[in-house]
């Protein structure tokens, strides 16, 4: 087994983190291998421990080495959060070549170009998402590479974070002893797996309701157009529990998991269970209807935010609209309520591997698809191949002035081709 046939995910998220190790064999993909380890130092989706957070890597990994019995080296790690920023942009070059065949080296030039941009001190740039790209004025074009053309331009989306958020994330990775091989817009790639062409192509939200925080990405026109992040999730369902069963958090996760239903009309009085309450000696007996009058208007308040954001964001009945992921979106009756609140089409995205078809591994398999597609192929000029080099401490991902000073005087003269 070739190391360059092995692509792993790292998806560091607020209950789990969860390594995935995939095999691509003539460009497709399987899944040999997947680690799984309770979350420590994470709260709503931020570093707030590092070495808790390194430690639960660490076991994520090793279960995953495990499995499949390598040892893994460099990681294609998930970033999401409520500091993540989409800005348009656009570049142009000259193409270099005499013949004036473009080539890898001119969608790498045009791709810097787009890069330079204003941008506030404390935000640094995570990855280029190429939309399209226009040579000599024909537009529309995905990959322009052994076109005839004199002026190439791209039109991207640049994919933007804060500095603080990015550098945590590399330093505990780069502490696990891992090497980062590209940093992925988790929402992106999700999208990427969950997400038809059409579904794209004609709007559709991309909702991933995790334990702490629920992302939100809007995709239209082949593109993702919007992103934010609510610090809602799973874990108010589970603080709900604790506080009306009177009971620990753990307890309350658990009980969660087993007998957790979303709808009080579809929960069975006869399937009861036994609570050791805070404060007393003797379990007390509660059934699954009491369990789901706690958890059902939480979550019907959940999906009331969703639908109040995504208007905020500008966008009302998209037509392809709501497809559901995440380990929240599990519990039974949630599509149900998903559907009443949301007004809209809804679906739950399940990835079609043997051993993740979870809601919870979508982010973490997306990233494999996602990188094998854009980031490990020949052909991959787009997206965030400048960004997935080695990481080094003082963070690769940043943008670098020298060649933003030289393409700047690229794009000027390109103007007179």
């Amino acid at each position: 087994m070739s190391s360059n046939d092995i692509i792993v995910s790292l998806d560091i998220g607020t209950s789990k983190v969860r390594a995935i190790i995939g095999e691509v064999v003539n460009g497709a993909i399987n899944i040999i291998g997947v680690g799984s380890a309770d979350s420590q130092g994470i709260r709503k989706g931020a570093i707030v421990d590092i070495d808790q957070t390194v430690q639960s890597i660490r076991n994520a990994v090793d279960h995953a080495e495990r499995m499949v019995g390598i040892q893994i080296a460099e990681v294609y790690v998930g970033i999401s959060g409520n500091h993540i920023a989409l800005q348009s942009s656009h570049g142009v070059v000259a193409v270099s070549n005499e013949d004036r065949e473009i080539g890898d080296d001119d969608i790498e030039r045009v791709i810097q170009a787009a890069k330079v941009i204003p941008l506030a001190p404390e935000r640094e740039i995570i990855g280029v998402v190429p939309n399209q790209y226009v040579v000599d004025g024909t537009d529309q074009i995905h990959d322009p590479r052994s076109m005839i053309g004199v002026r190439l331009e791209v039109e991207a989306t640049i994919v933007t974070g804060t500095k603080t958020a990015i550098h945590n994330l590399l330093r505990v990775v780069e502490k696990s002893g891992l090497k980062v091989a590209g940093l992925i817009l988790m929402s992106l790639a999700a999208g990427h797996l969950a997400l038809s062409k059409d579904e794209k192509a004609i709007g559709t939200v991309l909702v991933d309701i995790g334990a702490g925080a629920t992302t939100i990405a809007i995709f239209d026109e082949n593109n993702m157009v919007a992103t934010t992040t609510l610090p809602i999730g799973g874990e108010f369902i589970t603080n709900d529990i604790a506080y009306g069963l009177r009971t620990q958090a753990d307890v309350a996760e658990k009980i969660k998991l087993k007998f957790g239903c979303a709808i009080v009309e579809h929960a069975a009085a006869d399937q009861v269970f036994k609570v050791n309450r805070i404060g007393s000696n003797v379990d007390k007996e509660f059934s699954q209807v009491d369990l789901a009058n706690i958890i059902e208007p939480r979550v019907q308040e959940i999906f009331h935010l969703i639908g109040l954001e995504v208007q905020r964001l500008g966008f009302t009945e998209l037509p392809g609209g709501y497809v559901l992921t995440g380990g929240t979106v599990s519990m039974p009756g949630m599509l149900a309520i998903a559907q009443a609140e949301l007004a809209s089409s809804v679906r739950i995205a399940v990835p079609d591997y043997i051993g993740v078809r979870d809601p919870a591994f979508t982010g973490g398999v997306g990233i494999i698809q996602y990188a094998s597609k854009y980031l490990r192929s020949a052909k991959s000029g787009s997206s965030v191949k400048k960004t997935t080099g080695p990481a080094s401490k003082k963070a690769a991902y940043s943008q670098e002035q020298k060649p933003s000073a030289m393409e700047r005087f690229k794009n000027w003269l390109s103007e007179f081709i």
